[in-house]
């Protein structure tokens, strides 16, 4: 079991999905966390409750990523109910997809605002309460390196974005000794993208595994990048697609 008792983190996007997955395990390998969500109360205070009871604390922060004074007051809040900040990941994102002839330009600029812009506004406000040993991971998309199907340039534009934003940021803030990594997950079995979804067949034609993730496969690959046992391992991008890049 890695360890990561003492550790305070922050997840953006923790109340469902894979943002869930991982804001649970970080609590469950001993860190105290604190999580973004933007409309459900009930999802999040069910959510605070399965970190508490791992013996560990909770906090739960209304926040839309699309808002940049609502990114500022969530890591403010954060600091402050955590005491301070070792672990940011950035796990919210939005997904809107069409043909680039098609797309409305409100959707294409509302992943731009929470895919690229709310990871980088995020880490900016966090940066200055993180020391050595800080880590700052993101969760990208198999679909930032490959796009196999129409309809989704505009998406895996915006998850390509986290690839250049992890690899400078980690030339920035090596010197600190904080590492910066991003994990890139291809299909997981979210509400999102449910393994019974109708395109499901096809998403898991295109793995060497013949099947989607779970949630939890996605949260271990970030535990292990939080963890002491990664701290030569920054700029990274960790592939965790069942082998749809391979």
């Amino acid at each position: 079991m890695i360890d990561l008792t003492g550790k305070r983190a922050l997840v953006t996007g923790g109340s469902r999905g894979i943002g869930a997955a991982i804001a649970l395990a970080l609590a469950e390998n001993g860190a105290d966390v604190a999580f973004t969500y933007q409309h459900s109360v009930e999802k999040a205070e069910t959510m605070a409750k399965s970190i508490e009871s791992t013996g560990h604390r909770a906090f739960a922060i209304q926040a839309d990523s699309a808002d940049p004074e609502a990114i500022t007051r969530s890591v403010s809040e954060a600091v402050s109910s955590l005491g301070e900040l070792d672990i940011l990941v950035n796990s919210a994102a939005i997904g809107l997809y069409g043909a680039i002839a098609d797309i409305a330009v409100n959707d294409y600029q509302s992943m731009m605002d929470v895919n690229v812009r709310a990871p980088v506004l995020f880490a900016k406000a966090a940066i200055p309460h993180l020391t050595a040993g800080g880590r700052i991971i993101s969760i990208g998309s198999g679909l930032g390196e490959r796009v196999p199907f129409p309809g989704v340039t505009a998406y895996a534009m915006s998850k390509a974005a986290l690839t250049s934003f992890t690899r400078g940021l980690s030339r920035e803030l090596g010197p600190h000794g904080i590492t910066v990594n991003l994990v890139q997950p291809g299909s997981v079995d979210t509400e999102a993208n449910p393994a019974d979804g109708a395109a499901a067949d096809f998403q898991r034609s295109l793995t060497s595994l013949g099947r989607y993730a779970e949630p939890r496969e996605i949260a271990n690959a970030v535990v292990f990048l939080a963890s002491p046992a990664a701290s030569v391992i920054t700029g990274a991008i960790l592939t965790a697609d069942g082998g749809a890049l391979a």
